[in-house]
């Protein structure tokens, strides 16, 4: 089997011969030591990534805040429920009582 070449043309099975006249590889040539950016655009470019630096570092506090308020969440309610099976029967011991009680007539 001969290998193919990695292009084709669009709805054809025949292998287009491709040719190169670079001298380097297209990603070589920004390696080269020219400036890309000017002075003002690097500054701008520099404080970007500090400020997203920053809103990561915030993203991540909150993040972790979030987890912990949730946990308290779960713990409350989890409380709320045990206190108020508690009451239910507190009331149901207070109603049996009650029924004991004999009633007297004025």
């Amino acid at each position: 089997m001969t290998p193919q070449a990695p292009y084709r043309w669009a709805n054809h099975s025949t292998p287009l011969q491709c040719e190169t006249t670079f001298k380097r590889n297209a990603y070589a040539l920004t390696g080269l030591a020219f400036r890309q950016y000017s002075d003002a655009m690097q500054q701008e470019l520099d404080s970007l990534e500090d400020k997203l630096g920053q809103v990561v570092q915030v993203l991540s506090r909150l993040r972790a805040e979030n987890v912990e308020l949730r946990q308290q969440v779960a713990a409350k309610t989890d409380e709320i429920a045990r206190l108020a099976e508690k009451l239910t029967t507190a009331r149901v011991r207070v109603e049996n009582l009650l029924k004991q009680i004999p009633e007297t007539e004025p």
